[in-house]
């Protein structure tokens, strides 16, 4: 998400974080390479500048933290340090978890020296994502939406998730489908199963734009699946056979009618040039 938006990340500070962010003309993703002169490599997950004039004026080291792990507490302030002195301006570290107890670890301040240097992580974890469910909110910010669902989304809530699909509907469509499968893959497998039978109701699906394209082509790939299985069939059944790259072709084939043409052809065919090279 901080890749295809970096201003995100100052939305994500100003609003659910409460803290406060200079004024900024653009964002842009940065190289997140942090290593300085010393050998040791430091690579973040990804680094967003807030810029003036071309200029940074904020910088953010951004982390995704799955699991505690110490290693990390000794390298981040090294992150930050190395972006400070590289860009000359603020640094901060913002750490995402998905976890709440991983999140409360990471808040944890680090101290680099007593007295003088102490690095406090900034960090958002579910606690600090606030349920989206109004459609409006959604729409202008679309990845707080998609937030919203990873975060709380194994409790279902159809408000929630009719927000989510509010806020796909502003976006790109691979970008949008895209979240959706991020929100599936996460999601526990009750919910995930709720959210696919809430996704499929009629009055929903024609409600949402996003929806409608989504589901459209998954029927149309589904046809096009079934129609490929079809056709295989027919031409095992007529004992014709079917070499590893003609299958791969049948199989990625997408468009129904040509599929439906090959299917009428190995009918009658005696061999396979006569069902896909006619």
């Amino acid at each position: 998400m901080f890749r295809d938006r970096p201003e995100l990340v100052a939305d994500l500070l100003v609003g659910p974080l409460g803290i406060e962010v200079p004024a900024f003309e653009s964002a842009q993703l940065s190289a997140a390479d942090l290593t300085d002169v010393a050998p040791t490599e430091y690579r973040a997950d990804a680094v967003v500048t807030l810029n003036v004039a071309h200029r940074p004026v904020f910088a953010v080291v951004i982390e995704v933290q799955l699991s505690a792990d110490g290693q990390k507490r000794h390298v981040w302030p090294a992150y930050v340090a190395t972006l400070y002195a590289r860009l000359r301006c603020p640094a901060m570290l913002l750490v995402m978890c998905p976890n709440a107890a991983v999140a409360a670890w990471c808040a944890r301040p680090i101290v680099v020296s007593d007295p003088g240097m102490v690095l406090t992580p900034v960090v958002l974890g579910p606690e600090q994502v606030p349920v989206v469910t109004d459609t409006r909110v959604a729409r202008r910010h679309p990845e707080l939406a998609v937030l919203s669902a990873l975060a709380h989304g194994s409790e279902p809530d159809p408000s929630m998730f009719t927000a989510l699909f509010a806020a796909l509907d502003v976006i790109d469509l691979d970008q949008a489908t895209l979240y959706i499968d991020l929100v599936l893959m996460v999601l526990p497998a009750a919910a995930r199963v709720w959210l696919e039978e809430f996704m499929t109701t009629t009055p929903f699906r024609y409600q949402s734009d996003f929806a409608r394209r989504f589901f459209g082509q998954g029927k149309a790939e589904g046809k096009a699946e079934g129609k490929a299985e079809d056709l295989l069939e027919i031409l095992g059944a007529r004992n014709i056979p079917v070499p590893d790259d003609a299958r791969a072709r049948i199989v990625a084939c997408t468009d129904i009618d040509q599929l439906d043409a090959w299917i009428r052809r190995a009918a009658i065919a005696e061999k396979l040039d006569d069902v896909l090279n006619s």
